[in-house]
Formats: structure tokens, C-alpha cells, sequence
């Protein structure tokens, strides 16, 4: 039989750190028969008790999970209907996510990190949901002044949208980031060099890619030599990271094109 206060103290200590969420199963070693009988009692509510926390806090994980599924689906899913909204730019989320994934995998990134770049890549654009009807009919342009500050202001208006949605942490920098340059002279914020996430400047990157190898209402699409051959300029002119562009040219030039 074990002394009876020396199991009260590690009753004390065992119960002290369930409080402070070190769950274990040293509680329901303390129901054996060499512990006295109050402290067998004690020891087994409070590990019937640590079960039901536990069965609780899976199910609110659970029911967490399926919130940021479904808020992650909607948002997604507009940014989809979004890009059906021109006929130019349908698909272009989908390729940018795809694209955005390969060349992060090929940099090294984590899946965690992979997956994070992906989505941006789908959600970038989002922000265009404020534009003025104008911006797609591709017909009105004689106010340019006007029309530039909308494209200019989407991406403050993308991060208003996904704000909300914290669980997507980096994501959002990236969707704020992505018309940033190296050289300080991008938009919104006017950041430069590292203080850019990788993660935008892989969609920079992206982005400008499959914009030059689409069919566009002012050009028709490049071909991707010339595509690439423009990114590494723009590399050099200090628009773009050229490392990240040196390895999605590699990319591309090893798996090819998303159709």
C-alpha cells in the first residue's frame, strides 16, 4: 500500500497538471489497489472527467475543421465564378494555384507551405469582385485614370475579403503582396525585397506567366520561350525575384505547361 500522503501529493500534482492541459495516463495509474481507497475514488472521476474533455475538444476540432472547409469552399468557389466572369481570365486562379504549387515544391517548401502558396494562387485575384462592370467588358477605356486605380486598389480588396478568415494566415500576405516589387515600385504598399513573402514573389512570378501565354482582348498569347525570356528581363530590371524566376523557367522547361 502506498503511504497516503505521498499519493495525495501526487494526486494534487497529476490533477494540478490536467488544469493546465498536460493530459496523461498517470491519473488512472492512481486507481490501483496500492493507493488508498479516497484516492482511487478521486482519481478516477477526474480521469472519467478527462475523457469527456478530451472526446469534447475532438469534436470541436472536428466542427472547427469543417467551418475553415467550408468558409475555404466559398471563397474559393467565388473566386472560381469570378474568373467565369471574363472569358480572358476563366481558369487563370486554377493555373496560378497550379503553377504557384509546382514552383514552391521546387524551391524547397514544405507541403504545409506548398499547399498555402496553392490556394493563394487561386484566391489572388479575388479582390477583382469590386470591379466595375467596365473592367470586363473590355470595351470603355477612356477613362484609364479611373480604371488603373481599381486594378491597383485589388489587392487591398482581396485582403479586406479574406481578413476574416484567419486560419488562413500566410495566405493573406501573399494575396497582398503579389503585385509588389523587388524594387519597391509595386503596389499597394510599395514593398521591397525581403520584406515581400516568398509566397507573393512566387505568384509575381506565376502570374505574369500565364497573364503572357493567354489570349488577352489588347495581345494574343506569347509562346513560353518569349514568356520566359520577358520574366527574365523583368528580373533583371529588379520587377521580379530572379531566383524564383530562374526556377520556375527550369520548371517549366523540365514538366512543361498547365493546359
Amino acid at each position: 500500500m502506498v503511504d497516503g500522503k505521498s499519493a495525495h501529493r501526487k494526486l494534487m500534482r497529476v490533477i494540478q497538471d490536467i488544469a493546465s492541459g498536460r493530459y496523461s495516463d498517470e491519473i488512472m495509474a492512481l486507481t490501483g489497489p496500492e493507493y488508498p481507497p479516497d484516492v482511487q475514488e478521486l482519481a478516477e472521476a477526474v480521469g472519467m472527467m478527462m475523457v469527456k474533455i478530451e472526446a469534447r475538444e475532438d469534436r470541436l476540432e472536428q466542427l472547427l475543421e469543417r467551418i475553415k472547409h467550408n468558409s475555404l469552399q466559398t471563397v474559393t468557389s467565388i473566386a472560381t465564378a469570378l474568373g467565369r466572369r471574363d472569358e480572358y481570365t476563366e481558369g487563370h486562379g486554377e493555373r496560378v494555384g497550379t503553377y504557384s504549387a509546382r514552383l514552391a515544391r521546387r524551391l524547397g517548401l514544405s507541403d504545409d507551405e506548398v499547399e498555402q502558396v496553392r490556394i493563394a494562387g487561386i484566391l489572388h485575384d479575388i479582390g477583382k469582385i469590386g470591379f466595375s462592370d467596365r473592367m470586363f467588358c473590355n470595351e470603355d477605356t477612356t477613362n484609364r485614370e479611373a480604371m488603373m486605380l481599381e486594378i491597383r486598389s485589388h489587392p487591398q480588396w482581396g485582403y479586406d475579403i479574406l481578413s476574416s478568415l484567419d486560419f488562413l494566415g500566410p495566405v493573406l500576405d501573399y494575396v497582398y503582396a503579389h503585385h509588389e516589387r523587388l524594387d519597391g515600385r509595386g503596389y499597394p504598399r510599395g514593398l521591397e525585397g525581403e520584406e515581400i513573402p516568398l509566397g507573393a514573389r512566387i505568384l509575381s512570378v506565376v502570374d505574369c506567366f500565364d497573364a503572357m501565354t493567354t489570349d488577352r482582348p489588347y495581345q494574343r498569347g506569347r509562346p513560353v520561350e518569349v514568356a520566359l525570356g520577358i520574366l527574365g528581363g523583368m528580373a533583371d530590371a529588379g520587377a521580379l525575384d530572379p531566383e524564383v524566376v530562374e526556377a520556375f523557367m527550369i520548371e517549366i522547361e523540365e514538366n512543361g505547361m498547365e493546359l
